[in-house]
């Protein structure tokens, strides 16, 4: 039988019940010469600090499990991220772990991994147009709709709210998922007249710096007629709030974001940012390490929702997310040890 095949499918009563069950053998040689598997943890970039405490959590959590991960990172260069991964392969990774910088040409990467037998978790973002053996993220249709939620509760009474729209950048799936979630709200607002979109763009490779550059923009085509800025994540808002100071307008205007950057963590203590959304980043790395090592053994994922990718349902995990605002920063992502208080107030008079 074909190792990737799924091993149970016990009915189709009792996939609804429980959610798909995967189990995948791993390829490499594994517990066989070394005694303990090994992974393959294939990134983007390391140049956010987002991903630094992804990679640091998910390590921990592997080593705590007792398996080796090797890591490499392609600085958002397709090329060398699928040079990358066929170096993994041919290390003899028991299974992959991707975060592609970009999901549809990390498809190939996928191709490779299976025609060595390897099982690849397509980690916070999703791989497209492949068979894809597991995918674990947070709701990323939920993180738009939670962004641009927080937005509309705020239109002032019988007025209007004129906003600019700050995308991630088209070679991440998630940033369309985002941006999905954040018309499903803003869609009837938009008809009625009461929020208006008076400039809006994509933030290439999800760069501060190209951020800044779409707010200076606004900001020249408008002036400081601008309400909110709906930015897909911390660091497109750390580029906009950069833009936005420089025109005497930090604090003045809302802010959105997403992950808890200690960066962003601080503007919203000084109020130049107004509100993130909490990813619990432990809890993904965790479940992806524990994940990735039960893919390895050829054990079983239970997966209880499922996400197309344009070739098929993707089983996978999906995890809660969070608004925080400048009232419940301590009671979330301080509370939960995601960063120090200390850090997070530093400065503050």
């Amino acid at each position: 039988m074909n190792p990737r095949v799924v091993l149970v499918v016990v009915s189709l009563v009792l996939s609804l019940a429980i959610g798909l069950v995967v189990a995948r053998s791993g390829g490499g040689v594994g517990d066989a010469k070394r005694g303990r598997p090994l992974i393959g943890l294939s990134m983007d970039t390391l140049k956010e600090e987002r991903w630094q405490v992804d990679r640091d959590l998910f390590l921990e959590r592997a080593k705590a499990l007792g398996v080796d991960v090797l890591v490499q990172s392609a600085n958002s260069d397709d090329s060398v991220q699928l040079t990358q991964v066929q170096s993994l392969i041919t290390q003899g990774v028991d299974a992959l772990v991707i975060i592609p910088h970009n999901g549809e040409a990390m498809a190939k990467a996928v191709a490779l991994a299976h025609a060595a037998g390897v099982p690849v978790l397509s980690y916070d973002r999703l791989i497209t147009g492949c068979d894809l053996d597991l995918y674990i993220t947070f709701d990323n249709v939920k993180v738009g709709e939670l962004q641009a939620r927080f937005l509309a509760e705020r239109i002032p009474e019988g007025g209007k709210l004129r906003m600019v729209r700050i995308y991630g950048s088209k070679t991440d799936n998630n940033a369309v998922l985002f941006k999905q979630g954040q018309d499903n709200v803003l869609k009837p607002l938009i008809e009625s007249g009461k929020v208006e979109v008076v400039f809006e763009d994509w933030a290439a490779d999800w760069k501060p710096e190209n951020a800044k550059k779409i707010m200076n923009a606004a900001i020249t085509k408008n002036g400081p007629g601008i309400d909110a800025v709906l930015a897909s994540n911390d660091g497109t808002a750390g580029g906009a709030v950069q833009a936005l100071t420089e025109e005497g307008l930090a604090g003045k205007v809302l802010v959105t974001g997403q992950d808890g950057d200690l960066a962003a963590c601080q503007r919203i203590v000084q109020g130049t940012q107004t509100m993130t959304v909490y990813k619990p980043i432990k809890v993904l790395a965790s479940r992806a390490a524990e994940a990735a090592v039960k893919l390895a053994k050829g054990q079983s994922v239970i997966a209880r929702s499922g996400i197309d990718n344009g070739k098929g349902e993707v089983p996978s995990l999906l995890l809660e997310i969070t608004a925080v605002t400048r009232d419940n920063l301590r009671e979330t992502i301080v509370a939960d040890g995601f960063r120090a208080e200390a850090d997070v107030y530093a400065g503050k008079k």
